[in-house]
């Protein structure tokens, strides 16, 4: 007697149920080491010789530029902006970029703060949060587009992330098809178990800063518009500002390499891809 598809596929899809709520259990129970707190706002200074270029951003525009293997962009909110995106691309093959999702399931949490690792589509680490001192970002609602200006503001001809992004890609020879969905930075959104999401307010303040150093080279684009959930009524984003600098070599304990066993794992696709080249 032929078996019946129908309860075949029903028993394969409980079967990766239970193995993906093995992995849940596991990523969320056996991590090494503990994240550390917030970075304090007028911690970890810059010392000039390091810094190898600083930009200000006026509200509304973006920035793109290259950041090397090994630097760090700090993206410093220096007016309390609610909401600042990021995207990047791997500078030796574009087609590897940023994915919000890998970076979220690979570490199982919606957290990115001090300590995390974001993800390429590759399964490498491409950047990672040395520094932090708001540790309220979103990669999951992602940044404002026309339509989100249209109904929050009744204005779809204001700058919008997505618009930044696609004009950001364009310097470095990318399109639309070439971005995805945005990381958020200095966004505190919350989600409950329905899925329903909110805007916490008053989380974020005026000199937040986040540190985020470059795994591989990397083309990176930052949009300096509001959060499309933020409650502010008008879109009135202030200035940012973004310092590209150096930092000391990492050893093998360095905090981001080891939080996690994802985390390892991530580091170990990188360094296999960068002794390949």
């Amino acid at each position: 007697m032929p078996s019946d598809p129908t309860q075949e596929k029903s028993a394969l899809i409980a079967e990766r149920r239970r193995s993906y709520e093995r992995l849940k259990a596991e990523g969320q129970t056996t991590a090494p080491r503990t994240l550390p707190p917030l970075t304090p706002r007028d911690a970890a200074p810059i010392e000039p010789s390091a810094a190898r270029e600083r930009i200000t951003v006026p509200g509304g525009w973006y920035w793109a530029e290259t950041v090397m293997r090994g630097e760090a962009l700090r993206v410093l909110n220096v007016s309390g902006s609610p909401g600042v995106s990021l995207f990047f691309w791997n500078a030796a093959d574009p087609s590897e970029r940023y994915n919000s999702a890998d970076t979220i399931k690979i570490q199982w949490t919606t957290e990115l703060r001090k300590g995390r690792v974001l993800f390429s589509d590759m399964g490498r680490a491409l950047m990672s949060i040395v520094e932090d001192s708001c540790g309220a970002h979103d990669a999951v609602v992602g940044g404002s587009t026309p339509a989100s200006n249209l109904r929050k503001h009744g204005d779809a001809s204001l700058r919008s992330t997505r618009e930044n992004m696609i004009l950001a890609a364009s310097k470095f020879g990318l399109g639309p098809r070439d971005v995805s969905p945005v990381l958020t930075l200095f966004a505190p959104v919350v989600h409950d178990e329905s899925g329903r999401v909110a805007f916490r307010p008053g989380v974020v303040q005026p000199g937040d800063f986040i540190d985020l150093r470059a795994e591989v080279d990397l083309l990176v684009a930052v949009s300096n518009c509001p959060h499309p959930l933020a409650p502010a009524a008008g879109h009135e984003p202030g200035e940012i500002e973004l310092i590209v600098h150096r930092l000391p070599e990492v050893g093998p304990d360095d905090l981001c390499r080891t939080a996690t066993a994802e985390a390892a794992r991530g580091f170990e696709n990188t360094d296999r891809y960068l002794r390949a080249r």
